[in-house]
């Protein structure tokens, strides 16, 4: 059976947008949707830009237009409402604030079409389904730990994506990265669909802006223990840029962050890298202005039981050489 929703999106076009055609722009304001669904929702008469009708494809947008968009969107697969318990932080009538284990999908898709964050949503705040992707505003990869803000009403949803396109709301994320990185900086990097391996993303000089700031906050031997800031949200892209500047997150595979010990590790020390079978990172902080009243916000998430683990075995280690250390 094939359900039908009724989902109006809105955006707004960003500066560094001026003189792209208009289905790129949407292409990028709107990722979970591809780019040839969009022109023919624009060939359909089904984009406003300013409240007007924009048609054609090609049009070029120049930098703060409101773009809307109300579309009904085919269901095949009506996502089902599981009994699966939420970390809730914050919440009020309009916003949900989750701290999201390890080991824990954020969005239902190919490999997991359940046991995901939306299907606990749609149980515990059934009326969340009137919420475009029952109000998901943002995503953690499957083993990111940490603050995530759900929107439960529409109104909150449209503003929250905003404030994420405006780079009003603060993300800082605590990681354990390899090498040894003596000072802070930013990563600058456009990023995109890795040219050959599509799951992955990848830094490209045609792709989207993707900004990361980064500070030291202590080291170890062969790893620097990182405080990190998005200023763009791109998929993986800490793990990217983190990759780009050669120095991978401890435990990803993925992009290069395999256990690399240092020479003399202990057995156990070994033990603790081996069992930390995931990217060393977590979403520590988040701060937004509430989109309803206004009110600045700021939440914690202190670090997880496997990372604080990790961390304890990386001191130790270090206290045990620094004797050894030339640095």
């Amino acid at each position: 059976m094939i359900f039908m929703a009724q989902i109006t999106m809105s955006a707004e076009v960003q500066p560094h947008q001026m003189g792209q055609r208009l289905d790129q722009t949407l292409a990028e304001l709107f990722p979970d949707y591809s780019r040839s669904r969009l022109k023919t929702w624009i060939e359909d008469e089904l984009v406003l830009l300013n409240g007007k009708v924009a048609n054609i494809p090609r049009e070029k947008v120049y930098g703060g237009e409101q773009v809307e968009i109300t579309v009904e969107i085919e269901d095949e697969n009506r996502f089902e409402p599981q009994n699966i318990p939420l970390n809730i932080v914050y919440e009020d009538d309009d916003i949900l604030v989750i701290n999201k284990p390890k080991d824990f999908v954020v969005h239902p898709g190919a490999g997991n079409p359940n046991g995901t964050v939306l299907n606990a949503l749609l149980y515990h705040y059934p009326q969340i389904t009137e919420v475009p992707r029952a109000g998901i505003v943002h995503r953690l990869d499957k083993d990111t730990t940490g603050l995530m803000v759900v929107a439960k009403t529409i109104p909150a949803q449209t503003q929250l994506v905003r404030a994420l396109q405006k780079r009003k709301i603060t993300r800082e994320y605590e990681a354990i990265a390899f090498g040894i990185m003596t000072k802070g900086g930013t990563v600058d990097e456009p990023m995109s669909r890795h040219p050959t391996k599509r799951t992955l993303m990848a830094v490209h000089p045609m792709g989207k802006p993707a900004v990361t700031h980064y500070r030291v906050m202590e080291h170890f031997r062969n790893y620097t223990r990182l405080r990190l800031r998005l200023e763009t949200g791109r998929t993986h892209q800490i793990r990217v840029h983190m990759a780009h500047i050669a120095h991978p997150l401890l435990g990803d595979q993925t992009y290069g962050g395999r256990p690399r010990p240092p020479k003399n590790a202990s057995e156990e020390f070994m033990s603790v890298l081996r069992n930390f079978q995931r990217q060393a990172l977590h979403a520590i902080m988040l701060r937004l202005e509430h989109p309803i009243t206004g009110e600045l916000m700021e939440w914690h998430a202190p670090l997880p039981e496997d990372f604080v683990e990790l961390v304890n075995a990386l001191k130790a280690d270090y206290q045990l050489h620094k004797d050894e250390l030339d640095y």
